[in-house]
């Protein structure tokens, strides 16, 4: 049952994560998302089959000690940003940063309002520390994630180039980082989460 709540809660997190990008977007000019029907919470608009139910499925049954997905990128024009040069930015970390909002929100139920039930206070947790993952996560600056697009504007422009090259390979550079590099940012995750609940 534990793992269903972990699931369920993270297609909701991962929902949140595309709507902020598309409500960023929508907010500096460009309606793509808006118009497509995607500027939306209703899962039915954002769930993707194999980052939002086979992949997490997989890693719950197969038990590798976390849960993680993926809901469908909300699209959007970057020639219709207002800002040309910042806007790619801003639409990149308002996603990040809408989960972020989430956990701070769900961390302050926790230490502030009267005792929940065991059962709903350890649900509470669990969006905390799963909306701290996919904040930290899609902060690593490895293409398509959105650590990448963060940065971009900052780089030099051989740079910028590279990283673009690298989209083409964006799945397995993800599929190869959560294999292999969720442990190193274990420690980040952690400890803001026990910043955001007061160290439970």
């Amino acid at each position: 049952m534990t793992e269903i709540f972990s699931i369920v809660i993270l297609i909701f997190s991962a929902i949140i994560h595309e709507y902020m990008h598309g409500w960023m977007a929508d907010r500096l000019g460009d309606p793509t998302a808006k118009n497509a029907g995607r500027l939306t919470l209703n899962p039915i608009h954002h769930i993707d089959f194999f980052g939002s139910i086979l992949l997490p499925f997989i890693l719950v049954v197969s038990k590798a000690g976390f849960v993680f997905g993926w809901a469908k990128p909300v699209p959007f024009n970057p020639y219709n940003l207002r800002d040309a040069k910042y806007g790619g930015a801003k639409v990149a970390i308002a996603g990040p940063m809408g989960n972020f909002i989430t956990a701070v929100f769900f961390g302050i139920l926790i230490r502030f309002t009267p005792v929940f039930s065991l059962s709903l206070l350890g649900i509470f947790h669990s969006v905390v520390f799963i909306n701290l993952l996919l904040m930290v996560f899609n902060l690593v600056p490895i293409p398509p994630l959105d650590g990448s697009k963060v940065i971009m504007p900052f780089l030099p422009y051989n740079w910028q180039l590279k990283f673009a090259e690298l989209e083409r390979y964006g799945m397995f550079l993800v599929l190869i980082f959560v294999m292999f590099g969720i442990p190193f940012i274990y420690p980040i995750i952690f400890f803001l989460y026990k910043v955001i609940v007061g160290g439970y």
